[in-house]
């Protein structure tokens, strides 16, 4: 749970009012935030039904009102308007955390964030040539890189950070690409 509520030293992920936490899981961090910002929809996407599954049931064992598990890959989520029930353009933040290398990361948040979001993906120890290819891929997709925060969750907690993308430019309209592609053909 630590390491879910550091994600709260970004000061756009503390102030959105609408966050996708993309891959899911169990619901780390999309539950914890869920419950320390009441005021925000916390939506967990998720495209195994047995996760979503688990989420559910956490949800309804906390009386959570303001998060919700969708049972969907995130390219298919991304690619329907909001109006229809999909998540584009739809989020003030998009969180991932053990979901993948940045590359694909960024391709599966961009086109679900508004212009002026944030994604903010959980990492470990830092890899410059992962970040090389998050920062090309984030190019393409109309983000920006932002900043790497150092986090200390718990004490015993070593080489933890934050790695924070903005969004500053319409995701162009190829994108998301097709189920899969990003983590086969990564961007960067």
């Amino acid at each position: 749970m630590a390491d879910s509520l550091s994600g709260l030293e970004v000061a756009e992920l503390s102030s959105a009012r609408r966050i996708c936490d993309i891959g899911a899981g169990a619901g780390f961090p999309g539950l914890v935030l869920a419950l320390a910002l009441p005021r925000a929809q916390v939506d967990l996407l998720e495209s195994s039904g047995r996760k979503t599954g688990v989420i559910d049931r956490l949800i309804q064992a906390v009386e959570l009102s303001n998060a919700r598990s969708i049972t969907a890959r995130v390219e298919d989520f991304a690619r329907l308007p909001a109006a229809v029930g999909g998540g584009a353009g739809a989020y003030d933040a998009v969180t991932a955390r053990a979901v993948g290398p940045l590359a694909v990361l960024v391709e599966y948040a961009a086109p679900l964030l508004r212009e002026g979001g944030v994604f903010v993906a959980w990492k470990g120890a830092r890899d410059a040539s992962e970040e090389g290819a998050g920062a090309a891929a984030a190019e393409k997709v109309g983000l920006a890189v932002g900043e790497v925060l150092p986090v200390k969750p718990y004490p015993s907690s070593e080489n933890r950070h934050l790695h924070v993308y903005e969004k500053v430019a319409p995701t162009p309209a190829e994108f998301p690409r097709r189920a899969g592609m990003a983590k086969k053909r990564p961007l960067g």
